[in-house]
């Protein structure tokens, strides 16, 4: 306690007993308040001895008058690298790498010379993200580098040991070179995959209408009927160029049962036949059926089978009962019923039992063996 404190508090001690004893002569007190009053003086002036010797803060006062000292700065243990090349998946096109490294010291116990720390944690970076760029595409940028951030964002030893590592702030892009190369390719990848399938496409279109479809006449009869079999009577006028497509698809010459067909195909005629006859062919040659003076006592169903045997559908064949139904529901929808009905019994009843003079087929009893 410094002197000054001591003399502060007897100075109020004093001060406060002349007080009590001014009020004690006025006020004529008893004489057993006296001793009470001087008890009270003498505890006062102990409790502010006391108060006064107690320090006045956590730092003594010989040493407040003392000038602050600077502090040094912390050491930054850290390094910007910026556009390192790290490898793609493939080759000639790198990624440009940057990254804040941060390290703090390991395990340098022992007799362990001088070390770089700042090069070892920037050289362990680079190995780990180097291990992760070498298997992403150049065009995946942008996920590799969420992914080197999640990855390198761990403090991890180098391989001595010395210094544990970490990187922030990591930026992976390409140049605007490569950049350019990489759209150029991936839309000529995109154009050769489609044109790829369209060429398919057309191939086997082409295989479709010449195997198929085009194989021979009556295949391409019976697939224009599929695709329209309301119009049968168009079907009719269209045997002679469905034969002469027929024919083109197929490098051969145009059977001569269907030339007869073609407008402007005139074949040459046996000069020893003289009139000769119509063919079959020629009821067809423009629109629907036409009489001729020699076909005049010839029935639908007669013509009509003579057409099917051209088509080369065989007799009591399913395709030729269909198309004689075919023809016969088209007959009914123009109000021909009778001409209908007759097709229909000719080409779609049921075969006739076998004659009793002339005994079984020998076929069923084939089929039945």
């Amino acid at each position: 306690m410094s002197s000054g404190h001591k003399t502060v508090a007897g100075f109020l001690t004093v001060i406060g007993g002349l007080i009590l004893t001014i009020a004690g002569l006025l006020v004529d007190w008893p004489r057993w308040v006296w001793p009470l009053v001087a008890t009270l003086l003498l505890s006062g002036a102990a409790f502010a001895l006391r108060a006064a010797s107690r320090p006045s803060g956590p730092i003594p006062q010989n040493h407040m008058l003392e000038p602050d000292l600077p502090i040094p700065e912390p050491e930054r243990w850290e390094r910007v690298v910026s556009d390192v090349a790290l490898p793609s998946s493939i080759p000639d096109y790198d990624f440009l790498f940057s990254a804040t490294v941060r390290w703090c010291p390991g395990d340098t116990s022992g007799d362990t010379p001088y070390i770089n720390p700042g090069a070892l944690a920037v050289d362990a970076v680079l190995d780990r993200a180097r291990r992760i760029t070498a298997t992403q595409p150049p065009h995946r940028s942008s996920l590799a580098q969420h992914q080197l951030n999640g990855a390198l964002g761990t403090m991890t030893a180098d391989p001595t040991g010395r210094v544990k590592a970490l990187a922030e702030d990591v930026t992976l892009r390409l140049t605007e070179a490569d950049l350019a190369r990489l759209h150029k390719l991936s839309t000529v990848r995109k154009d050769e995959e489609v044109w790829e399938h369209e060429r398919n496409y057309e191939r086997n279109k082409r295989a479709y209408l010449g195997d198929d479809v085009f194989k021979d006449t009556g295949s391409a009869v019976m697939w224009w009927m599929a695709k329209n079999d309301d119009h049968v009577e168009k079907a009719v006028d269209l045997i002679g160029p469905l034969a002469q497509l027929s024919s083109a698809v197929n490098n051969t010459e145009l059977p001569e049962r269907f030339q007869h067909l073609i407008r402007g195909f005139a074949p040459e005629q046996d000069p020893q036949q003289g009139d000769a006859e119509p063919s079959f062919g020629a009821l067809f040659s423009d629109g629907p059926f036409r009489a001729t003076p020699a076909y005049d006592e010839a029935t639908t169903a007669d013509l009509l089978e003579r057409l099917m045997d051209r088509l080369g559908l065989e007799e009591d064949s399913d395709a030729r009962a269909a198309f004689a139904r075919r023809v016969a529901d088209a007959l009914r929808a123009q109000g021909l019923e009778n001409v209908a009905e007759e097709v229909k019994q000719r080409f779609d009843a049921p075969p006739p039992p076998p004659d009793p003079e002339w005994g079984p087929d020998p076929e069923d009893n084939d089929e039945a063996a």
